[in-house]
């Protein structure tokens, strides 16, 4: 069973902090036995959030809010547009992080086709990515951490945002391939209403599967 919450689309956004702060509580809950596997959707207020592996230069200073996080990797940006979502999972045993975020990828690869983006997996990097006319682009970035065996953060699909906030920083830390938005690659404006309900179908019918 996965109980899906959608907490906030386009107009009533939320601030990055609440949003944490009820992926804490919702992690705490699934810890405890109290609540089943839980996905949140959401869209954020503009925000840089840096992991672990960030370094001091390359945080940007163009005056948006730069949020410090628990999950690994580097600087990346959420805003208005973009759907987030926060999987918060409790993983069987033995516990294989990396088969996580691949799954996360090949759902989101299922989600997306069906909106007419041709994702696909890169050996060695996370996330979902498509081929441009002139690049390699990232389409949807992913994020974890694994806490007492439940998972927290998850991933972030670029709908009609802007790119804006992606030009200060080298997302994610990859300097040799693009970032793009849904609505680019199939040249109709998509937002993230018009997504979520794929993506939470394609979520529900795979941990529905998984638990059965």
């Amino acid at each position: 069973m996965l109980d899906i919450q959608i907490a906030g689309l386009a107009p009533s956004f939320v601030p990055y902090l609440d949003g944490w702060a009820l992926q804490r509580r919702v992690h705490a809950e699934v810890v405890a036995g109290t609540k089943p596997d839980t996905l949140l959707l959401l869209e954020h207020e503009a925000v840089y959030t840096a992991g672990k592996r960030t370094e001091p230069q390359e945080r940007p200073t163009d005056g948006t809010p730069v949020v410090d996080v628990d999950r690994g990797g580097k600087i990346t940006w959420h805003g208005p547009g973009q759907l987030v979502g926060y999987p918060i999972l409790r993983l069987i045993e033995p516990m294989d992080v990396v088969a996580h975020v691949r799954r996360l990828e090949r759902l989101l690869i299922a989600a997306l086709g069906e909106h007419g983006v041709d994702g696909y997996q890169v050996e060695g990097r996370s996330g979902v990515w498509v081929r441009r006319p002139l690049s390699e682009d990232k389409v949807a970035a992913i994020g974890v951490r694994v806490e007492k065996g439940v998972t927290m953060h998850g991933f972030a699909i670029n709908c009609d945002n802007t790119l804006a906030g992606f030009r200060g920083i080298i997302p994610c830390g990859i300097t040799d391939a693009g970032v793009t938005t849904v609505s680019e690659v199939v040249g109709a404006h998509i937002s993230p209403a018009d997504i979520v309900d794929t993506v939470a179908r394609v979520f529900e019918a795979e941990y529905a599967a998984v638990s059965a």
